[in-house]
């Protein structure tokens, strides 16, 4: 049976309910046989920041999806040092599915020219884009005609805003599965 599979990469630190849900959402929409998380070593976009290790990400990772067959994780990036570089992965995982849908922002379809080898990226994998903001045509580049536009709800939760409101002993509850608030205190990340 061929194995069509939604790749859903990032830092995830925290995994919070917006990726859970609009992952969710993809799934459904897209027909999909899973949803593979993939946690980055190092983004290409955020070198030098720092981030919470690779194997507290995992494991947030592992328990905000406990329980979910269709959500699964890969550690391949987490696992290669270095920038971790979609061509690398997509290549990686054409080799175990049929099929490779890549999840991406839509601010990030408007940089994509950017990312490493887009062009081989998109012959490797169909361009999944959510929260279509905008139809300037002034930001459109050639990427746009690869992509597929899917409606998931604007869920405005953020990493970051997570790690402050840790950070200011402020409740996470609502904005992360109850088992990663769970983590993150026994843990004391982000303090």
């Amino acid at each position: 049976m061929a194995k069509t599979i939604g790749i859903y990469g990032g830092t995830f630190d925290p995994i919070h309910l917006g990726h859970l849900i609009t992952a969710q959402y993809v799934f459904e929409l897209r027909n999909l046989d899973g949803i593979l998380f993939i946690p980055c070593n190092v983004s290409p976009f955020k070198i030098g920041m720092k981030c919470t290790s690779g194997e507290d990400r995992l494991n947030m990772l592992k328990l905000a999806i406990d329980g979910i067959p269709h959500f699964l994780i890969s550690d391949y990036e987490l696992k290669n040092p270095g920038v971790s570089y979609t061509i690398n992965t997509l290549k990686y995982l054409r080799e175990k599915y049929d099929e490779l849908e890549l999840i991406i922002g839509y601010d990030n379809l408007l940089k994509f020219e950017k990312w490493k080898e887009p062009d081989e990226i998109v012959k490797l994998a169909k361009l999944i884009v959510l929260g279509r903001t905008t139809d300037i045509e002034e930001h459109k580049n050639k990427y746009f005609s690869f992509a597929e536009f899917v409606k998931t709800p604007r869920i405005d939760i953020s990493s970051t805003e997570i790690r402050n409101r840790v950070n200011k002993n402020l409740p996470i509850d609502f904005l992360v599965p109850p088992a990663v608030k769970n983590y993150i205190l026994e843990k004391g990340l982000y303090r």
